[in-house]
């Protein structure tokens, strides 16, 4: 038996329930993983509301964690008992162990502490697919990143500049501000004091952004288009504030033939090399000092309701480690 947060119906934080689960052994292509740190993602807020569906109740919530191999299926070779790993899968991570495939798991080098790996497996491989296959950022950019303290926007201010861009950043506070300018914002916007669009006009001299990569979703989303310059793109990749609104894309053709996008982290690494390749960028990164992943809080495993109640209250920054 091992301890696991499962929700029995959708709703607020309180329906994540601390439970003695019992796991069956890895069967073909599958792995038994000890988790050592376990991701908190909004994504996981969305599916415990009933936002995004589930494919079964009760569920488990969690995509991402990182810990060590107990045990290997039938025909696994790729992995041995004892191996450092790092996953970004479906459901199930909110536990002590779990059942995860190989297809969805990556060797984690000594370099790297599972906390980072397990708060970067999600942030950080949406944040390489966004840099670099989304809309494959270049140097002399101008690009924006909403909720630029946050886990994935602290990932994307940095790598961004590395890569050459300039950043600009919105936060809610001067703390996160500061925060994101620490991390690479070249400009960070106070979008609960200043109009962003305003701003963004008065930053770049009128020239705009290239791409917008949005997380917040419905209080942003609309005027993230009127920051954008001729054919740029807007991501909307969250909805950290809700849903976005129906779109009428006739909009997009008067403010410049502007190009829309709602990818997902699970299309792209549906292939198993892509996902390696994904990885290896992403650890790259890490390993050369251009990314540096905060984990500025820590919950433990049985207080997820407490750890939800602050990532929606928006009072985490950084990334967020849930601990067995």
């Amino acid at each position: 038996m091992v301890k696991a947060i499962r929700v029995h119906k959708v709703g607020g934080p309180e329906v994540l329930q601390v439970e003695d689960i019992t796991l069956p052994q890895p069967g073909p292509g599958e792995l038994l993983v000890k988790n050592r740190a376990i991701g908190l993602n909004f994504v996981d807020t969305y599916f415990r509301s009933g936002l995004y569906p589930v494919p079964q109740m009760p569920f488990v919530p969690g995509n991402e964690g990182a810990g060590e191999v107990l045990a290997v299926g039938p025909n696994v070779t790729e992995f041995k008992p004892g191996d450092r790993v790092a996953y970004v899968a479906t459901l199930g991570s909110y536990a002590e162990e779990r059942i995860v495939a190989v297809n969805s798991t990556v060797p984690l080098a000594d370099a790297v502490s599972f906390e980072a790996a397990a708060s970067m497996m999600l942030k950080g491989m949406t944040a390489e697919y966004l840099l670099h296959r989304t809309y494959k950022v270049k140097s002399g950019d101008t690009i924006l990143v909403h909720a630029a303290a946050g886990g994935t926007g602290l990932i994307l201010c940095q790598w961004g500049k590395a890569l050459g861009a300039t950043v600009i950043g919105t936060a809610g506070s001067t703390e996160k501000a500061a925060l994101a300018k620490a991390h690479g914002a070249d400009h960070v916007i106070l979008y609960r004091e200043e109009d962003f669009v305003a701003r963004v006009k008065e930053i770049t001299g009128g020239k705009l952004c290239a791409v917008v990569y949005d997380g917040v979703g419905k209080d942003t989303f609309l005027p993230s288009l009127d920051c954008l310059q001729p054919f740029g793109v807007l991501v909307s990749f969250g909805n950290a504030s809700g849903a976005v609104d129906p779109v009428n894309l006739g909009l997009l053709g008067p403010k410049g033939s502007l190009y829309l996008t709602r990818p997902t982290l699970f299309t792209h690494i549906a292939k198993r090399e892509t996902m390696v390749e994904m990885a290896a960028n992403l650890f790259g990164a890490v390993s050369s000092g251009k990314v540096v992943v905060p984990v500025n809080a820590r919950f433990a495993l049985t207080d997820a309701a407490n750890a939800h109640r602050a990532l929606e209250g928006r009072g985490t920054t950084g990334s967020t480690v849930l601990m067995p």
